[in-house]
């Protein structure tokens, strides 16, 4: 029989430690977060603040947040959800609705902090490249990072949507534009790269759901009805884009809270486990025991169930 070398012996597994459960659920690159948020020993206790951009399946999420020794706290977020209110009621995981979202959490960051009189941003979407520390002025503006997270991320997609609406709403994020749609990289060494603001300014107003909607529409009128169902709906069609992603930016730029939703003045009578509202609705809301009622309760059944065993005997 020939020699196996046993690579796994028992100073191996007597060594073994286990990784951590982000790790474990791939949720997590350790390595790439400890370097984004380490900070400098001259800085030190000094917030360092992210930008954490999401995309799921329904909507697009970012968060304004630094790290502590307790964990990440968050500082503001938006959601690609919340655009209803300021008149996009559909698209919500698109290019220009990831824009949307990052205007919104930038002009809600400076408003909490008393920054967004002293910066405004990028007024006009032209598409063009914005850097707002070129800007002087007697305070430094609201500077953080990008965090992606485990993401894969190509040119064009819509993290960097996000990311150009927070830029373009008055935060500092260092950033180029060689991810963004319109850019076109050198073809021969030593030539200088093209960057195409028009096609990101399409990007940023929804142009490429128009053409795609246009082009359904005429192919294929049955899988347009139930494709684009929810804008049909709210009678949102492709010629009237352009104009609902513009009056969202000004709604943004004017309140980034949104309209605030008037509370229903609704009184509530709860007797035992029944609860009365005002408005005649009724709601069975179950009564949590006593640790003496949870022990009384335990007692009868165990004497119900000796009394039973008694009467059989």
């Amino acid at each position: 029989m020939a020699f196996v070398k046993v690579l796994k012996n028992k100073a191996y597994f007597k060594r073994f430690q286990v990784r951590r459960r982000r790790r474990r659920e791939g949720k997590t690159d350790f390595r790439a977060r400890r370097k984004m948020v380490q900070q400098d020993k001259n800085k030190f206790n000094n917030k360092k603040y992210r930008l954490i951009v999401r995309v799921t399946n329904r909507k697009v999420i970012c968060q304004i947040a630094y790290a502590t020794i307790r964990g990440d706290m968050v500082v503001c977020s938006a959601m690609s959800t919340e655009l209803t209110k300021f008149g996009v009621p559909v698209g919500h995981t698109n290019y220009a609705a990831a824009y949307c979202t990052g205007l919104l959490i930038a002009r809600r960051v400076l408003k909490k902090y008393g920054l967004d009189e002293t910066f405004k941003g990028k007024e006009e979407i032209d598409g063009e490249d914005y850097h707002i520390e070129d800007e002087e002025g007697d305070k430094r503006p609201f500077k953080c990072i990008l965090d992606l997270g485990l993401q894969t991320t190509s040119a064009g997609c819509k993290l960097w949507g996000a990311l150009k609406g927070a830029v373009d709403g008055g935060l500092h994020i260092p950033h180029s534009n060689k991810n963004f749609p319109g850019f076109k990289a050198a073809e021969e060494k030593g030539a200088e790269a093209e960057y195409d603001a028009e096609a990101h300014k399409e990007r940023i107003f929804g142009g490429h759901v128009k053409d795609y909607m246009e082009s359904m529409a005429e192919e294929d009128p049955t899988k347009y009805e139930a494709h684009f169902a929810k804008f049909i709906a709210a009678d949102i069609d492709c010629e009237k884009l352009e104009d609902m992603y513009t009056d969202a930016h000004a709604k943004i730029r004017e309140n980034p809270d949104g309209a605030t939703v008037a509370k229903k003045d609704i009184k509530h009578t709860r007797t035992d486990a029944n609860l009365k509202s005002s408005d005649g609705t009724e709601h069975v809301r179950h009564v949590k025991l006593t640790l003496q009622q949870r022990k009384d309760k335990v007692a009868g059944k165990i004497q119900r169930a000796q009394d039973a065993l008694m009467a059989e005997e």
